[in-house]
């Protein structure tokens, strides 16, 4: 444990005498919160670029200044405090980041919703948890009106007021340590359960480190977050490079043309996606991309297909990160992994602690069971030590992981399990196939069967199901064959990307 607190105050920057004063100091004054990363790299980088949005770019310095006075902004008009619970519904945008700091300061627990969430989810969150202050798009505007719930901050008032109204002058605030960071897992269509994670820098070791070491994330100065800052995965990319005082660019929206400029324009080394954005930034130009040395792919599962067209276009720079919501960062393959497989996830990260488990006991070597993770800096509402992931998968020899779909995707078929990501990666290697998304269906005679949703590629001509279903019968067993084959214009994603496999079946 000391060994790795003394690297990660290294690679921060933080071993030297000063280094050392720098952090013993802030903490002293801000307390144990996220605004201490920015304090600290605002002390050590200035007048760096921090961060650049659609409309504005901020240096290390500014960052500070606009998050200490959205932070006595809210707490003068809208009396945010300690353990206070405040809710954002936001896109990709410095306001969103700045108020995410302010509200962390004054000791106010942060819930991270979809901006998109549905009428009805919202209602359930806002009867579940009765926030104290909606911070919010103005596109979210009605979805908070329809409830009448007067304890809200609209973004674009939010920042115009800021300046307007706050005094510089008035007393310091108050060091706290009180403030989680709340991510609400379930998609668009579930119904939510929270994931508390609270603010240490020695829970977070470990997969720190990790990250810096697999992804060589030192070597680069410039990051760009296609994903969603609601989501887990954003947040900590976006905290991880203001640690380590890097340039972040976000952007309100994912559109391949808008992004492909954005990296090119910025010269972007490292980004972070899901697959579905990886195959659209493809699909408008790879030579906008020719700056890309680390694409952070996570949240969905990668395919061989999409693995071989990133390492032909850009070389091996793909690397595939699997965690979850409530157990954080957990397994890294690198593009070296990739080339040892193109359907591993990896191996684990430094600290954690995987089980594959069945019917409430561990599995051996090669068995396919329930992935359950321990490791210290998972969410802390946890009861038991040990989180079901809801995802299948198992070990190889070699240390390897591999997924199998999830626990409720599995399919029982004349009494053999049947893993519908198995034949999906089969499928997908037709060269007419763009996407295919496999479920299960009832069955009279078989208990249960497979149904195949296949979007062809545009230039397809004369595929039919009997050819498609003959191609397959080659390469998997007669179970695992779908009893039909449904061709889609567009298979259903999630606001994440993700493919929507609760909307099929």
């Amino acid at each position: 444990m000391i060994g790795s607190l003394l690297q990660v105050l290294w690679k921060m920057g933080l071993l030297s005498p000063l280094g050392l004063f720098s952090l013993i100091s802030t903490i002293y004054t801000e307390g144990i919160n996220l605004m201490v990363l920015v304090r600290l790299a605002e002390k050590k980088y200035g007048n760096k670029i921090a961060l650049v949005s659609d409309k504005e770019s901020f240096t290390y310095s500014q960052l500070a200044k606009q998050c200490e006075v959205a932070s006595i902004y809210l707490k003068n008009n809208y009396h945010i405090g300690t353990e206070l619970r405040v809710a954002f519904l936001c896109k990709n945008h410095h306001y969103f980041v700045q108020s995410i700091f302010a509200v962390s300061r004054l000791g106010a627990n942060i819930y991270l919703l979809n901006p998109d969430i549905s009428k009805n989810q919202f209602k359930q969150l806002v009867d579940a948890y009765n926030f104290d202050l909606y911070i919010h798009d103005e596109e979210a505007f009605s979805l908070i009106d329809e409830h009448h719930l007067s304890h809200q901050a609209i973004i674009s008032n939010f920042a115009s007021n800021i300046n307007e109204n706050i005094k510089m002058r008035e007393v310091p605030l108050k060091k706290s340590s009180k403030s989680s960071l709340v991510l609400l897992t379930g998609g668009t269509t579930g119904t939510p359960k929270e994931a508390i994670h609270k603010p240490s820098i020695l829970n977070y070791l470990n997969p720190f480190l990790t990250l810096l070491k697999r992804l060589k994330l030192m070597q680069y100065q410039t990051a760009y977050i296609a994903t969603p800052l609601y989501h887990g995965y954003g947040i900590a990319i976006l905290l991880t490079f203001i640690a380590l005082g890097k340039k972040t660019i976000i952007s309100e929206n994912f559109r391949a043309e808008k992004s492909s400029k954005i990296i090119s324009e910025h010269k972007v080394e490292v980004i972070t996606v899901v697959p579905l954005m990886i195959h659209k930034l493809l699909q408008v130009s790879s030579n906008d991309l020719s700056s890309l040395q680390c694409i952070a792919s996570g949240g969905a599962k990668l395919n061989a297909k999409l693995i071989a067209e990133v390492n032909n276009k850009l070389g091996q720079v793909l690397y595939n990160l699997y965690g979850t919501s409530e157990a954080g960062l957990n397994i890294i393959a690198t593009p070296q992994d990739l080339q040892y497989s193109s359907y591993t996830i990896g191996r684990l990260v430094k600290g954690v602690r995987l089980q594959t488990i069945h019917n409430g006991k561990p599995l051996k070597e090669g068995q396919v069971g329930q992935l359950c993770i321990k490791n210290k800096w998972s969410m802390k509402n946890k009861g038991a030590s040990w989180i079901e992931t809801g995802d299948l998968g198992y070990r190889d020899p070699n240390g390897y992981y591999f997924l199998c779909g999830r626990t409720d995707d599995l399919v029982i078929s004349a009494g053999v399990n049947i893993y519908p990501i198995e034949v999906e990666q089969v499928l997908i290697l037709h060269p007419s196939v763009e996407e295919v998304a496999i479920v299960g269906i009832p069955d009279e005679q078989y208990g249960q069967r497979l149904v195949a949703y296949v979007e062809l590629k545009s230039s397809t001509e004369h595929l039919t199901k009997d050819i498609l279903i003959e191609w397959l019968s080659l390469r998997v067993s007669r179970l695992q064959l779908p009893k039909e084959i449904v061709f889609v214009d567009q298979l259903p994603y999630t606001a994440l990307g993700k493919l929507n496999k609760k909307q099929l079946a």
